[in-house]
């Protein structure tokens, strides 16, 4: 069966008409993760002769030197190098999701075209690692196919309303943090109509650079007009949890510097703090480790997926609420940092899931 695969290409132009391809972006970010010239060449499955060329045409190319070389230290990336790289990881941080849910979007279609005999299990969700392993999850069940779009909790929930999915994805925090995002999921959900079913709980915290370099330990520390912040979006989990710590440590938006930039992602966040363009974030820590930050633990929340009272015997729900409960789910979510899934596949009341 054909499958439709989306993924960003570069293509680098300078005032002569010369072009560069991709294979900057993945170099340079071997020689960070390495250190020298000759292990990211091996990586790469290329010789070190190729590696030094593409190395010079770099130089040629932006007329600087994209990575510094001495003797018996190995190689590091200069400040070009680091902003280049940065670019290119932030860009695919900011459209992966869209490409996404534009791909699952487009298998969807084609498959309804090409054959009748698979059905679709139709998911929008707020973005999570865990929720974004599940199309993974539902390869060995090759009879579902599965349409994951990601959107906002309240859209997502919207949309289990109108009938538009099958399984609305949100999150709730957790020790006392869940007041703001139960008032604005309860009116969306019907103890009549609705069941709850558990995911994962997962960590939420601080982003900051490694080693701390501005010293900040607590939302108290945001209130220094020396430290700029990036946030999230208006309208997702996340953005709604970080609003509610403001509220419990007595600030306000007004008080954090850059509170009004945001990003759409994890990721995003993590690759803006990585750049140094911001000296913390906040998010879940699989997105700190990811760009090498450290993180700062805050809240922790569990990640709900709404679902009508019928859909609850379709088979495609019930085989994965019993690979939720399997050793591949498990094992999965025990590799997420900050990440468990004690209750994963239990389907609970709204009353009972709501419970913050």
């Amino acid at each position: 069966m054909p499958k439709v695969s989306l993924r960003p290409s570069w293509s680098i132009s300078n005032e002569s008409g010369k072009d560069l391809g991709p294979e900057v972006f993945t170099l340079l970010d071997a020689i960070r993760n390495r250190g020298r010239l000759t292990a990211a060449a091996k990586d790469l499955g290329v010789s070190y002769r190729h590696a030094w060329n593409m190395v010079q045409y770099w130089r040629q190319f932006f007329g600087t030197e994209l990575i510094s070389f001495t003797q018996g230290k190995g190689a590091v990336l200069t400040d070009v190098g680091e902003k280049l790289l940065w670019a290119e990881q932030r860009a695919s941080a900011r459209i992966g999701l869209q490409l996404d849910s534009l791909t699952s979007e487009l298998n969807l279609e084609l498959n309804r075209t090409l054959t009748s005999s698979k059905t679709a299990l139709i998911i929008y969700a707020s973005y999570g690692f865990a929720v974004a392993y599940l199309p993974e999850l539902l390869k060995s069940k090759p009879d579902i196919q599965v349409d994951l779009r990601y959107l906002g909790a309240v859209e997502s929930l919207s949309a289990l309303s109108r009938g538009d999915c099958d399984l609305a994805g949100f999150h709730l925090p957790q020790g006392g943090y869940g007041k703001k995002a139960v008032e604005l999921f309860s009116p969306l959900l019907d103890s009549n109509e609705h069941k709850l079913i558990h995911l994962v709980t997962r960590t939420q915290g601080l982003f900051v650079a490694p080693g701390n370099p501005k010293n900040i330990r607590t939302l108290s520390d945001l209130k220094d007009k020396q430290i700029r912040f990036i946030n999230r979006q208006k309208g997702s989990g996340t953005r709604i949890l970080f609003d509610e710590l403001l509220e419990k440590n007595s600030l306000k938006g007004t008080d954090v510097i850059g509170y009004q930039s945001e990003e759409y992602t994890h990721a995003a966040v993590a690759a803006y703090v990585a750049s140094g363009m911001a000296d913390a974030g906040f998010g879940v820590q699989p997105a700190a480790n990811q760009f090498n930050l450290e993180f700062i633990p805050l809240a922790k929340e569990k990640y709900l997926f709404a679902v009508s009272k019928r859909a609850t015997q379709k088979r495609e729900i019930i085989d994965l609420l019993n690979l939720l409960k399997g050793s591949d789910f498990q094992n999965y979510v025990g590799s997420l940092a900050g990440y468990s899934a004690p209750d994963a596949g239990e389907i609970v009341s709204i009353k009972e899931g709501l419970m913050a």
